[in-house]
């Protein structure tokens, strides 16, 4: 679905010679929460850089309406679905931490230190390392062309 989403998107910025802004946060980001060709598809992301709590921050104080800040991270691709609930994370927690290992480039020891537990740990460095490939270009096939014989 967050696929055929952003193929219509594209088609629609094709017919109005327009870009498709990036919709996703640096959690979302690092964490893999998004679907590669999909939601994580765009021109250009302006809160690519901005954690989930930081982007709801500018959200409120840009004036969005109190029903949006107040609504469920979700990408209301089923009933029910919520972003937290899938990944088993809250944003506000992984958001700190993520600062913490990322921005701050904490070591494993000083994360343990100022009190994450071992599998926390574990499972938010699994996540992000294994959803980097979401996040970089395609793997270009190296073809040496004096190699290739006729």
């Amino acid at each position: 679905m967050a696929r055929e989403r952003m193929s219509i998107l594209y088609d629609f910025s094709h017919r109005v010679k327009g870009l498709v802004i990036g919709t996703s946060n640096k959690s979302e980001l690092l964490l893999g929460y998004g679907t590669i060709y999909g939601d994580v598809a765009c021109a250009f992301n302006p809160i690519g850089n901005l954690y989930k709590t930081q982007v709801r921050l500018l959200a409120k104080e840009l004036g969005v309406p109190q029903k949006i800040l107040n609504k469920v991270p979700s990408a209301d691709l089923w009933k029910g679905q919520s972003d937290e609930g899938e990944l088993g994370l809250s944003y506000e927690a992984v958001d700190r931490f993520l600062y913490f290992l990322i921005d701050k480039k904490y070591s494993r020891r000083k994360l343990l230190k100022i009190g994450y537990k071992v599998s926390y740990i574990d499972k938010v460095t699994k996540l992000i390392q294994s959803n980097r490939f979401k996040r970089d270009l395609p793997v270009i096939a190296e073809i040496l062309y004096n190699k290739i014989r006729k």
